[in-house]
């Protein structure tokens, strides 16, 4: 074979490991069209893209965060037909014909979701990293709740009430590293009790864990 049969025989080689890697790329690819906050997108995915990823990086939908991508800070949660899901450990590829909910479709600016609105009067939150996964998982718990699902801590199984545990133990999966968890279980019960969610039964505090204004009496 001369030097010119050679070379030539490379550059098959060579163009069909191209092809092959294509191929390849395009067996892992999907065009898909998820329902989003209402509105539907259509986009070609790879099939390891994760739920989270789509939304962030091809979507343009940031407000959902990515803190650990392990699934155990729940900064990524969403509401994937009414359930909360850690995003980040759900491949987009699973969720086609699913109803899916960011915080961008709770609420707007001009008019806030109830939980958004507490969130923002009981100030619960410093930092504001971790928020859109804690409204999202906040508002999927108390579904759970007025569905009468029982948690770890539930006492009586016939009547969920929730106590200050029962909203510390279901929101447990969201890490609030500024640890603004008191005034987060504030903002949650507030919207329970407007929603009517079951009863709600507020913990007694101890007078050193109570706010100066609740300390102050006529």
């Amino acid at each position: 074979m001369g030097a010119s049969s050679a070379a030539a025989v490379r550059m098959i080689r060579r163009d069909m490991k191209r092809i092959t890697l294509v191929m390849e790329r395009a067996a892992k690819r999907r065009t898909m069209r998820f329902t989003i906050n209402q509105k539907t997108y259509e986009a070609d995915v790879d099939v390891r893209t994760s739920l989270l990823d789509l939304c962030r990086e091809h979507l343009g939908l940031t407000g959902s965060k990515k803190g650990c991508d392990h699934g155990q800070c729940g900064a990524c949660t969403m509401l994937v037909n009414g359930r909360r899901i850690n995003a980040c450990l759900s491949l987009a590829v699973m969720h086609q014909d699913d109803e899916i909910v960011t915080i961008e479709g709770l609420g707007t600016v001009e008019d806030l979701h109830p939980m958004q609105a507490a969130f923002v009067s009981h100030d619960g939150y410093q930092c504001g990293y971790c928020t859109p996964g804690q409204i999202c998982s906040a508002v999927g718990m108390l579904d759970e709740v007025k569905k009468g699902w029982a948690s770890h801590v539930t006492g009586d199984l016939d009547q969920v009430s929730l106590t200050d545990a029962e909203i510390s133990e279901r929101m447990s999966g969201n890490i609030c590293r500024c640890a603004a968890y008191p005034n987060i279980v504030d903002a949650i019960r507030e919207v329970a009790g407007q929603w009517g969610e079951q009863a709600i039964k507020p913990a007694p505090r101890s007078a050193a864990e109570q706010p100066a204004q609740e300390k102050v009496s006529a």
